[in-house]
């Protein structure tokens, strides 16, 4: 079987109806990201931060995968599929894909402030006095502005075994998910779809300038053939 790699951001989900991660004034929700996706961020206010993911989360348990996240999970009729996500959705396991990375987290879960690997399930809202077994906050299991992305090496890994690169809803402009395009074996067939993708046709590279529901359709489509 062949391995495709997809690398999805946040236009995916865009289409679900998910806000992306910042409007074009760089404010998040009218917050600063920096007051609500940082360490120093929490350690300043702690409730604000909590009260945002559980908009946030709230959000996400009213939406649903779209065509983009179903077409995906088909493709694992025939291929090996890796899919690298810098969303915190769960949209695409809902749609049925089974190998997910999440580079940034996961907004249904929580972690300890103290312990790491200490990570749970969490559909519900989280407050400030909701601990872990020895008396520690929970906070959200993301990765914020300033903390080290944990699964970078996997996601690195699984990019060197490609065969076929998929680039769905993303800039590629932010870093380090931004390198993992250069991991991939030269000369692998790449497809970048986004509306305004930041890149340009190469001998390997396929730009489909369209939104990841229309394109991602057109892509498997052709794989099929």
């Amino acid at each position: 079987m062949k391995h495709i790699v997809v690398l999805t951001g946040a236009g995916i989900s865009a289409e679900s109806g998910i806000k992306t991660f910042r409007d074009a004034d760089g404010l998040w929700e009218g917050h600063d990201v920096m007051e609500v996706a940082s360490p120093q961020g929490f350690l300043n206010n702690p409730e604000l931060v909590l009260d945002f993911y559980n908009q946030r989360r709230k959000q996400l348990l009213e939406v649903h995968p779209n065509q983009a996240h179903l077409d995906l999970a088909t493709l694992e009729k025939n291929y090996q599929v890796s899919i690298i996500t810098q969303n915190v959705d769960d949209l695409h396991e809902r749609a049925g894909s089974t190998n997910v990375i999440h580079l940034h987290g996961e907004l249904l879960k929580a972690r300890s402030i103290f312990n790491k690997t200490d990570i749970q399930e969490w559909k519900t809202d989280m407050l400030l006095g909701d601990l872990d077994a020895k008396g520690h906050q929970m906070r959200p299991h993301i990765v914020w502005f300033g903390e080290a992305v944990p699964m970078m090496d996997k996601a690195v890994a699984i990019c060197e075994a490609a065969d076929i690169l998929m680039i769905i809803g993303t800039s590629m402009q932010v870093y380090p998910a931004a390198s993992l395009m250069d991991y991939v074996p030269e000369n692998t067939a790449t497809y970048f779809i986004d509306p305004k993708p930041a890149i340009g046709n190469n001998k390997h590279l396929t730009v489909i300038a369209k939104p990841a529901t229309v394109g991602v359709n057109e892509v498997v489509n052709l794989l099929k053939a």
